[in-house]
């Protein structure tokens, strides 16, 4: 981990060459500086203050400080408006601020002012998304080394928890998967890599089914996906299961997990195949996610799913016309390969609410690129049947920085734009026109309506992957959302 949480400001200045100071305008105006430090660089930055001011998007100064301490001084001022849909830390502000900063390759500082506790995940989540894990450049470089140091307004340290320790690192692990490229991070790549993390945690349990065996349990959308894919890279479902002594409830996870996707013999053309890397990036959340509450000591008991396949093309590619077994026991026709991720997804929710009897089952995925037209780069679309549920979501999103909005649940309206005359439904929409990121969540949920199952699903395609980057988005999502949920919310 390049995060490193000092004790006070003097460790953490402790070989900086870089700093990096951040807060809000009118904490500044507050005198914030005089309550960080009484070194000779706080003249300086002083001075430098005078002529700022934060704009929307913030303002960042720089000076060369030529005095004793760190060379480069850089002051983020942080704008105090902010809308009633961004989060109260901003920190889409301090990811741009801190990627300004220009950190090399040294040890930097980063001394952040947070004026709520809860505002250190979101603002240690951005500051660590800027240096990310994965990269295969010629030139070798090291990471720098940050120290984290949040302090409230009067100056006083807050302390960096657990789990936000735990989010923050997961939440970089996760990046990191989809980061790589496919011929890195397959199917049997994945399951490597979460039975590393894993190791030591306690509680801890890692199964997975896979190749033929999916058709043994029902999953067919699963193995018809993926069952074209190179043959020891198998479509599976993994299943991880975290359960402390004296758990009074379950959570379902499910996550997305196409490793790459083709668009099948529907396939990706005119560019739009560069970059489905990226198309397992609901997998990465939930496990990643998963993982940040297990590290983290979670109360509660969790079942995770990740749907792990390869939408690939080849003699055994699944065909427009073929006609799935679904796990809920529903038929569907194939009317678009490329449609993929909900058959998987289907089959995940259906498994592990009929299994285990999750308290809600939450799906995540990089499900449409209609998300993007209908809530953007930075707000996950969400669709529940539980209103308790929406509201706990959207303030989870605010808390924590990975901010998602509603979409519509109407099934009335959006389950015969599925209508087959041959199955129960097909797996794409008759109109694209219709919601059609709400109508592909409302396709997941019909392989578990029988069960009256609290349900939320995410499509995170805008903020799990951004200017050709993964952020890491929907790890901080799930601990917030997980932790403060509560049985009323999953009632109405």
């Amino acid at each position: 981990m390049p995060l490193h949480y000092p004790a006070s400001t003097s460790s953490a200045l402790k070989g900086a060459k870089t700093l990096l100071l951040l807060a809000p305008e009118r904490q500044w105006k507050k005198g914030w500086l005089k309550k960080v430090s009484d070194a000779p660089w706080t003249r300086l930055v002083a001075k430098a203050l005078k002529e700022a001011k934060a704009g929307v998007g913030g303002t960042t100064i720089h000076a060369q400080n030529p005095d004793k301490g760190p060379d480069q001084i850089v002051v983020a001022v942080l704008p105090d408006e902010r809308s009633r849909h961004n989060a109260p830390a901003r920190p889409e502000a301090v990811a741009a601020a801190a990627a300004k900063a220009g950190f090399g390759s040294d040890t930097v500082a980063v001394i952040a002012c947070a004026e709520e506790k809860e505002h250190v995940l979101p603002i240690a989540r951005a500051v660590a998304r800027i240096v990310p894990l994965y990269k295969r450049t010629s030139e070798k470089s090291k990471d720098p080394k940050i120290q984290f140091l949040a302090l409230d307004p009067s100056g006083k340290k807050i302390a960096v928890s657990k789990r936000v320790r735990a989010v923050v690192e997961f939440a970089r692990w996760g990046a990191r998967l989809v980061d790589a490229p496919p011929a890195e991070m397959n199917t049997s790549d994945f399951v490597r890599e979460a039975r590393k993390a894993a190791r030591g945690m306690a509680n801890v349990r890692i199964t997975e089914i896979k190749g033929d065996a999916l058709l043994d349990q029902g999953l067919g959308g699963i193995h018809a996906v993926g069952r074209t894919a190179v043959r020891k890279h198998p479509p599976r479902l993994l299943i991880l299961q975290y359960k402390p002594k004296g758990a009074k409830r379950t959570y379902g996870i499910v996550g997305k997990g196409v490793m790459y996707d083709t668009g099948g013999l529907n396939i990706k053309t005119g560019g739009h195949m560069y970059g489905m890397k990226c198309d397992m990036g609901g997998a990465a959340a939930a496990v990643g996610g998963f993982f940040a509450l297990a590290a983290s000591g979670f109360k509660e008991a969790v079942v995770c799913a990740a749907g792990l396949v390869e939408n690939a093309v080849g003699p055994d590619s699944y065909r427009p016309d073929d006609i799935l077994d679904m796990h809920s026991g529903h038929t569907v026709e194939i009317n678009n390969t490329d449609a993929e991720g909900r058959l998987v997804l289907g089959d995940a929710c259906s498994y592990v609410s009929r299994k285990f009897k999750p308290a809600f089952v939450m799906d995540l995925a990089t499900l449409t690129g209609a998300q993007l037209i209908a809530t953007g780069h930075r707000h996950a679309g969400i669709v529940t049947n539980r209103a308790g549920l929406e509201c706990a979501t959207m303030a989870a999103g605010r808390s924590s920085g990975d901010l998602v909005f509603p979409m519509p649940f109407a099934p009335e309206f959006y389950q015969n734009e599925f209508r087959s005359k041959v199955a129960d439904m097909r797996n794409s929409v008759a109109d694209r026109m219709n919601a059609q990121s709400a109508c592909a969540g409302q396709f997941v949920y019909s392989h578990i309506d029988d069960l009256d199952q609290p349900w939320l699903h995410v499509d995170l395609a805008g903020p799990a992957f951004r200017d050709g980057r993964a952020t890491g988005y929907g790890v901080a999502l799930i601990a917030d959302l997980l932790d403060r949920v509560r049985p009323s919310d999953l009632t109405a």
